[in-house]
């Protein structure tokens, strides 16, 4: 029997860690680390960091592996997901079974909580239909919540819901109906500026939580291109980005 563990590592930043975590880290006999090109070749280096600064079980192994890319050829997005999910479970079946065979405990550093706007969990269960496993989650700190402790802001308005939605959603849906509060993740287009900015604040973060973070934060119609400017330099510097926003309008009369 395979245990996957799935372990939340918050924004990367090693104290950002549960003692829960680390534990369950050093008692893998594997942890599995996606390389995913030389772009974004310090994703890769940052779990490896990681792992250095909390590993003291010498019988843990770590081993990279290949990570397949979506095919953009494919039309319908939902589609091209799910062609992606099948590939990597794919490559994760093939390393495991090559590491460790059909029985141990491996280990996977997760961006972010593996159970928020995830979909490590989804492959998982795909890895499952072909492996006898039994998956474990190590919740982590979310890209949500490093924000708002960036801002010092709180992510609810007194006793008023709010949503958290995709940049893709933003932009083909709107604003959703009975809300004045949204957390958009999983934005590479910069989709607020698809919104009407009157009576919108907004507070953008990117690598919250990192050595490298940055916060802007105002009325949306002020800071909008700023906050586009600023996020093209920093991808373009660093070959990758990972940022979120929340967006609050004023409550309508």
């Amino acid at each position: 029997m395979i245990n996957l563990i799935l372990v939340g590592i918050g924004t990367g930043n090693p104290d950002h860690l549960t003692l829960q975590a680390i534990k369950a880290l050093n008692g893998a006999d594997l942890v599995m680390i996606p390389e995913k090109g030389e772009s974004k070749a310090d994703l890769a280096e940052l779990r490896r960091s990681i792992c250095a600064d909390v590993l003291t079980n010498p019988a843990t192994r770590i081993v990279g592996f290949d990570l397949p890319v979506r095919d953009e050829a494919t039309a319908d997005y939902g589609q091209r997901v799910e062609d992606w999910h099948d590939a990597i479970a794919g490559v994760w079946t093939e390393t495991i079974l090559a590491e460790v065979g059909a029985c141990g405990r491996v280990a996977l550093l997760v961006w972010g909580d593996p159970s928020l706007y995830d979909s490590t969990l989804r492959i998982a269960e795909r890895v499952a239909r072909t492996l006898p496993l039994v998956i474990e989650v190590i919740p982590g700190i979310t890209s949500l919540q490093a924000l708002t402790a960036a801002h010092a802001i709180p992510i609810n308005e007194i006793g008023a819901p709010f949503t958290v939605t995709t940049g893709r959603r933003l932009r083909e849906l709107g604003w959703p109906e009975g809300v004045d509060t949204l957390a958009i993740m999983l934005d590479g287009e910069c989709s607020f500026r698809a919104i009407d900015p009157a009576g919108v604040s907004i507070w953008w973060g990117a690598y919250v939580g990192m050595k490298d973070q940055i916060i802007l934060s105002g009325p949306l119609s002020v800071v909008a291109e700023e906050i586009v400017e600023t996020r093209a330099k920093a991808r373009a510097r660093h070959g990758w980005i990972m940022d979120i926003y929340v967006l609050r309008q004023r409550a309508k009369a």
